[in-house]
């Protein structure tokens, strides 16, 4: 009976770890087919396809995006680790020849910490329930008048 109940708990398990990704796959691959000063703007649509954003700024500067996330071990209860998050910055001069390219991955990204120090409010003292109930009791003081 026992053996039963395990191999059908331990059939459902899943070996291969479940990957959910954004953008275009293999971005760090596919940025070293890019030769600069040779390759040009059709050659960078038939390697990466149409950019996700081009720079407001520039129009000769377009933005490529690649995220990957899959779960986490039990011991962070399932919650997304980030494996993958590069961006693929690719410049073009007036000609549309590829000038510059920039590629960031996950070691690039900054770690910014909020301060926890919340700012007191003098204005308003109190929960809802009490602001709410002081309402209706002033209403109540202003209807008897």
């Amino acid at each position: 009976m026992l053996t039963v109940f395990l191999s059908f708990f331990l059939a459902s398990c899943q070996k291969n770890k479940v990957i959910k990704s954004h953008g275009i796959f293999y971005l760090e691959n596919r940025d070293k087919l890019l030769k600069v000063n040779s390759t040009n703007v059709n050659d960078v649509i038939k390697i990466l396809g149409q950019p996700h954003t081009r720079s407001i700024k520039d129009k000769n500067t377009w933005l490529y995006i690649e995220r990957t996330r899959t779960k986490g071990k039990m011991i962070k209860l399932g919650r997304n680790v980030l494996l993958n998050n590069n961006v693929l910055i690719v410049k073009f001069n007036n000609y549309g020849i590829l000038k510059e390219k920039i590629l960031y991955n996950k070691s690039d990204m900054n770690s910014y910490k909020f301060a926890e120090v919340t700012t007191p409010n003098d204005i308003r003292r109190g929960s809802f329930i009490e602001s709410f109930l002081s309402s209706i009791r002033e209403k109540m003081q202003a209807n008897k008048k």
